[in-house]
């Protein structure tokens, strides 16, 4: 079995952003000559998340609202009480960000069938900012033969 690492960094928005990552993980996996096994996909941030979608404007959309009023940025959380922790003064008040990260995922994992993605006909990698705007990494990780 052979395995291959990648870190793909990307440049991400404010607020909640969705970016499709599939054309990026297709890349690490052509450059990896692996054929058969399977990709894995990891957040390296406790505030972004990773999915399997079908990337199409209007349900971007859709997520972004529904995310939203899910975990509303200006509800009452303990972890944005930033006087009453030890951090840096310039700390973010994330809460909401943290915990749609958990209701998400940090990961997901991608069948590799003769030197392909295994995914459906309108499925998509994404990784989705919940408190951007930065720098953000995602290991892409092969495993097969």
């Amino acid at each position: 079995m052979r395995i291959r690492h990648e870190t793909i960094r990307l440049e991400t928005g404010p607020g909640i952003c969705l970016f499709d990552i599939t054309p990026r993980v297709r890349e690490v996996l052509a450059e990896s000559g692996i054929r058969n096994g399977f990709v894995l996909v990891a957040s390296r941030h406790t505030t972004t998340a990773l999915t399997i979608n079908e990337n199409e404007e209007r349900l971007l959309t859709d997520v972004r609202d529904f995310l939203a009023r899910l975990a509303p940025p200006d509800e009452r959380y303990l972890h944005n009480d930033i006087h009453l922790r030890d951090c840096p003064p310039d700390e973010p008040e994330n809460a909401h960000s943290h915990l749609l990260a958990m209701l998400l995922g940090s990961s997901e994992a991608i069948p590799v069938v003769e030197g392909a993605l295994a995914l459906g006909t309108w499925q998509s990698v994404m990784l989705v900012e919940l408190d951007g705007a930065r720098e953000r990494t995602v290991s892409v990780q092969i495993c097969g033969e």
